[in-house]
């Protein structure tokens, strides 16, 4: 069977065709993004991130805009195809991301980097380089990575809870300003409903979690599975003892870590202490 020829020569990945059609119907339109979040009541800045993959956005968002453009139920079936598209993550990843978008609830242990769902563009990208990705695949990646951030948005976004070992918040970006974006976005989302971040204080000594990241997932069935992880491999653990086992590592460590409060006001000293301007 001769291969199907491309006929629009546009992007067969869900998340990027998406943001592809967005970009084409605005420019059809000779709107600017100021010009078009002026008509629909949104910030313009979100229809940017939108355009350039960054977040898809709301289905209220889209809905509006398919309205907007006089595309009845275009638009929203491309954010549909581009929410449920786990090919962007790497192979390793995608049963992980799968249960990942199912879970009701979510807990996490932070070794040494900041939590995806909790990372700025500039962050994800420093420390995705620094793991030897670059390129498309680097671009990709990011894109990716603010994907799963939308996880924590709306009325029905699931609780998640992160304790993060100090180390993680000792280890700056390159760039100051960045580095203070990164924390002041750490600060935006623990001051939200259903989020909360404890920082675990080098002085709390050895520890159950020492040495590698740790998911766990709350499914709509009742059954709870972990993803730990570290800077070469990740497991995806789903039988019953061996998560037990992570989530009583889980509660001794969140016995010895600050308190939400303590953890903001610790954060907050971090944030002071960042020089104003960028080091590079």
């Amino acid at each position: 069977m001769p291969q199907r020829r491309l006929v629009t020569g546009r992007s067969q990945e869900p998340r990027q065709r998406f943001a592809e059609e967005l970009r084409t119907l605005r420019a059809q339109r000779g709107e600017s993004l100021r010009q078009l979040g002026e008509r629909l009541g949104w910030d313009w800045s979100l229809f940017g991130k939108m355009e350039k993959g960054e977040t898809l956005g709301s289905p209220e968002v889209v809905q509006a805009l398919d309205q907007h453009y006089g595309t009845p139920g275009l638009l929203l079936a491309l954010w549909e195809l581009a929410a449920g598209d786990h090919t962007q993550f790497r192979e390793r990843y995608r049963r992980y991301m799968a249960l990942e978008a199912e879970a009701v609830s979510l807990w996490h242990f932070a070794v040494s980097v900041l939590p995806g769902l909790l990372q700025t563009p500039e962050y994800a990208r420093e420390v995705l380089t620094a793991g030897g990705i670059k390129g498309a695949e680097l671009e990709q990646q990011v894109k990716a990575r603010m994907g799963r951030r939308e996880l924590l948005e709306g009325e029905d976004a699931p609780p998640f809870r992160t304790i993060l070992s100090e180390a993680a918040l000792l280890t700056p970006l390159r760039d100051a300003a960045e580095w203070r974006a990164q924390l002041e976005h750490l600060l935006d989302m623990s001051d939200r409903d259903g989020v909360t971040v404890h920082v675990l204080p080098n002085s709390a000594g050895l520890h159950a979690l020492l040495g590698f990241d740790v998911w766990y997932l709350l499914l709509p069935d009742g059954r709870t599975v972990a993803y730990t992880e570290n800077g070469y491999r990740g497991e995806l653990i789903e039988e019953t003892a061996p998560v037990v086992r992570l989530q009583k590592a889980y509660d001794s460590v969140r016995d010895l870590a600050l308190t939400p409060a303590e953890s903001r006001k610790y954060i907050l000293r971090k944030l002071e202490e960042v020089p104003c301007g960028s080091s590079t």
